[in-house]
Parts: C-alpha cells; sequence; structure tokens
C-alpha cells in the first residue's frame, strides 16, 4: 500500500471482519466501491452522505480498490456466500399453507 494510502485506510483484526476500511471509520472501501462504481455516486456525494470522511478518504479507498481488485472481489464473495447459507439455515416460521396462499382480491 502506498504511502498516501496508509494514512488514509486500514486493516484492524476484529473491526469490520478485518477488512479494509476509512481510517479511523467503520466505513470498509467495499462500501464506497459500491457506492461509487455500482450506485453512480460521486466522490463529492459520498462524502456528503458521510461528512467524517474526506474527499481523499474516498479516492484513496477507490486507489486501493484498483490496487486490491481480487481482495475486495473475495470479500463480496464470500459475504454472499455467508448470505446464502444463513438463507438457506433460517427456513421461514410462517407455514407453507399460508404462504401459498392467493391474495385477496378486495373488488368482488
Amino acid at each position: 500500500m502506498a504511502s498516501a494510502s496508509l494514512q488514509h485506510i486500514e486493516k484492524t483484526p476484529g473491526v469490520c471482519g478485518g477488512r479494509a476500511r476509512i481510517a479511523g471509520h467503520r466505513i470498509r472501501v467495499s462500501d464506497i466501491v459500491v457506492w461509487h462504481e455500482k450506485r453512480g455516486y460521486c466522490p463529492d456525494e459520498i462524502v456528503e452522505m458521510f461528512p467524517g470522511i474526506t474527499l481523499a478518504d474516498v479516492y484513496a479507498a477507490l486507489t486501493y480498490y484498483f490496487d486490491n481488485r481480487q481482495e475486495i472481489e473475495d470479500d463480496w464473495r464470500q459475504a454472499e456466500e455467508a448470505a446464502t447459507r444463513a438463507e438457506a439455515d433460517n427456513s421461514s416460521k410462517i407455514p407453507t399453507e399460508l404462504r401459498r396462499r392467493k391474495p385477496i382480491d378486495h373488488q368482488q
């Protein structure tokens, strides 16, 4: 990690799962990337959403992502797999016959 990134990005075991995050915050690099790359927010808009971070923090997070793309994408994949496992392990408590009911037609 370049020295500029070191002052803006940190990884601490036990904080945000040890994932890369904005130094001094619980905002992960992957969060910044999603807001910027996937949802189309510009860096200024991200700073407005989180006044405690700076424009330099946002750009450092994006730089970290482009320098460590596989790490961040692996984090996303692991999170998705964990969500899928959790969903499979937590079946609905609503009885099947109630879940498959047809909606009530109020126009009759």
